[in-house]
């Protein structure tokens, strides 16, 4: 444990698998004392929290939708009584809903929004409160490259996450007079579960245009994660800092 983020408090939404996870087993290594919801993976929740304590981490798990406003308020209210303060917000919440544009049903663009981009607002909202009060903290943004250069078939996710980088350069000067810093994350093509089913034409495909001709791994994102939450990153805010492998190039 090197220790950067001693001494915080940090909440993580979407932390039960994925990047999220990742970034939740960081952040205890790094010595934080973490909070993280889940919403579909109750059993991956438990098993992630009791590995951690196994190791003398300081983690919680809390069920909570981010896209609905009032839990979100919920929520932040319950780990403001549980750590006392946040220092740290993590917004990775996502899903996707693929589809050609032509295709592409009222449902699917009105869910990914409402889950990839008005989460972020819900939590950003209710957090900012606790900093306000600390006069300090790091909001980070997990966005995506395809919100910088877009992607066919994702006409919503690719304008979720867009929406996402814009809104972190609002935020960014809004709060840093009080010296709360806001940043956003773009992942490229990264493991997980949902870059899994692709087939191999489609992989080779993707790995042509990535310099480092790989996938990343969803602690890469997370080792970004903590330099941006940490003191490290005093000076820096209302940018995106894009872990691709070189592909937003």
């Amino acid at each position: 444990m090197m220790g950067l983020l001693k001494d915080k408090v940090a909440l993580v939404t979407g932390g039960s698998r994925g990047i999220g996870s990742a970034i939740v087993r960081r952040f205890a290594a790094e010595g934080a004392s973490v909070a993280f919801t889940y919403l579909s993976s109750p059993d991956k929740a438990t098993a992630l929290c009791d590995e951690l304590a196994a190791g003398g981490g300081r983690v919680k798990a809390y069920r909570s939708d981010a896209a609905l406003f009032d839990e979100s308020e919920a929520l932040v209210e319950a780990v403001t009584a549980d750590f006392g303060r946040i220092d740290i917000l993590v917004n990775n919440a996502g899903i996707t809903r693929d589809n050609l544009m032509l295709r592409m049903t009222e449902e699917q663009w009105d869910e990914v929004i409402r889950v990839d981009l008005k989460s972020v607002f819900n939590l950003t909202r209710h957090a900012l409160k606790s900093m306000l009060r600390n006069r300090g903290g790091s909001i980070i943004n997990i966005g995506s490259v395809v919100g910088v250069f877009g992607n066919a078939g994702q006409a919503n996710y690719s304008a979720a996450k867009a929406g996402i980088l814009g809104f972190t350069k609002s935020v960014a000067k809004e709060v840093g007079s009080r010296q709360i810093r806001c940043n956003a994350i773009a992942p490229g093509f990264i493991e997980t579960d949902m870059t899994h089913g692709l087939d191999d034409k489609n992989k080779e495909a993707f790995l042509a245009g990535i310099p480092l001709r790989r996938l990343g791994q969803a602690d890469e994102v997370a080792q970004a994660c903590v330099f941006l939450a940490s003191d490290l990153s005093l000076y820096i805010t209302g940018q995106t800092l894009s872990v691709c492998g070189g592909l937003n190039t």
